[in-house]
């Protein structure tokens, strides 16, 4: 575990209303998961957010996992608190909640 990582992860989610660590890039993900992640975020009408592509990041991508206990990716987080993943964030875009959570971050 590397403290210098873990500080850098702790200051972008701190900084950033909302982030999302994925493998890839919205526009090219990496993986379903992560293309899943960036759809349900458009399709909750959000396109200012930050993207973390963790495969271009060895630190960050080895490090990310003890920062929230959560050893997958994607992750996202919004107003520094960690929502989940990709099966997370539809479950709650299904029930009308990821909207709100959203909304909540732009305020």
């Amino acid at each position: 575990m590397d403290q210098n990582a873990l500080n850098k992860i702790k200051q972008t989610v701190t900084e950033n209303p909302i982030v999302l660590y994925m493998k890839g890039t919205p526009q090219f993900p990496q993986c379903g998961f992560s293309g899943l992640a960036a759809q349900v975020l458009k399709a909750c009408g959000v396109t200012d957010y930050v993207a973390v592509n963790v495969l271009a990041d060895a630190e960050v991508y080895e490090n990310l996992k003890y920062y929230a206990n959560w050893p997958t990716f994607p992750q996202l987080y919004i107003k520094g608190e960690l929502i989940g993943g990709s099966d997370i964030m539809k479950d709650l875009y299904e029930k009308g909640e990821m909207q709100k959570l959203v909304e909540s971050a732009k305020a």
